[in-house]
């Protein structure tokens, strides 16, 4: 089980001082185990200070967020956060970058071969084991870093716009790529986007965020069945959920 909920959140910036700036307000919100759950709203919306603080990069100024009832506080195995910039380390190879989290804990050398081998092919790397962060494009060094969260055994994975540097068509590809990597692990992922058809083809639910303050403006249950192909987006049920969810974020 791997359930995060978020309870009357509010955040403050600078709470209590002059300048203070609230960037959410009363987030309610339930993030259930083995779900793909995306988060959409326009630019300042707190969408990524509500993924952060799933990370346990900070603390809201006021509610709470637990996993599996424990209340998240700081960093831990247990939640993995992929960014919008890759963060390889250039001086590791993609193999030892995706191994980087099991040999801080201290695995085994041979269980860490195993590790790398497993995940260099999950993300479709296979054959790269041994290249340098600099030879690879930018849609790999992303599938690094997915890698590298996934090698860790996280039991949540926390995506903020990963994919939103890359072209239209190695974008497509990667996300192809990361839901049949999803079925495979069932982990629970939460994903912050502004591409509202991204949302709408990897998620089970789609949350749409107010203007900052952020609120929770809607809820959207994607019914779409999976696995899902790029053919789904030419469906009038795809374009009519964008339609829906466009006209939220326009007014």
């Amino acid at each position: 089980m791997s359930e995060i909920v978020v309870d009357k959140l509010t955040h403050t910036f600078g709470k209590g001082s002059p300048g203070a700036l609230t960037v959410l307000e009363d987030i309610d919100l339930t993030f259930e185990s083995g779900s793909f759950s995306s988060i959409v709203g326009t630019s300042g919306c707190g969408k990524s200070t509500l993924l952060k603080m799933m990370a346990g990069l900070f603390e809201p100024s006021d509610g709470q967020m637990t996993l599996d009832g424990d209340v998240i506080k700081g960093t831990s195995q247990r939640r993995g956060m992929v960014f919008q910039q890759d963060a390889v380390f250039p001086w590791m190879t993609v193999a030892k970058n995706i191994s980087y989290g099991p040999r801080l804990r201290g695995v085994s050398r041979e269980e860490r071969t195993a590790i790398e081998k497993k995940w260099v092919e999950m993300v479709g790397l296979k054959g790269f084991e041994d290249r340098w962060p600099r030879e690879l494009s930018g849609g790999m060094r992303k599938r690094v870093d997915i890698g590298r969260v996934y090698a860790n055994d996280p039991d949540v994975l926390l995506m903020d716009e990963p994919f939103g540097a890359l072209d239209a068509q190695t974008k497509e590809r990667m996300q192809a790529d990361l839901l049949q990597t999803w079925r495979q692990t069932q982990k629970t992922v939460v994903f912050v986007t502004h591409d509202l058809e991204e949302a709408i083809f990897l998620s089970d639910k789609v949350i749409v965020m107010s203007a900052r303050p952020g609120r929770i403006r809607h809820i959207e249950e994607v019914s779409l069945p999976r696995p899902r192909t790029d053919e789904m987006r030419l469906t009038d049920e795809f374009i009519q959920i964008k339609r829906k969810l466009w006209g939220m974020l326009e007014h």
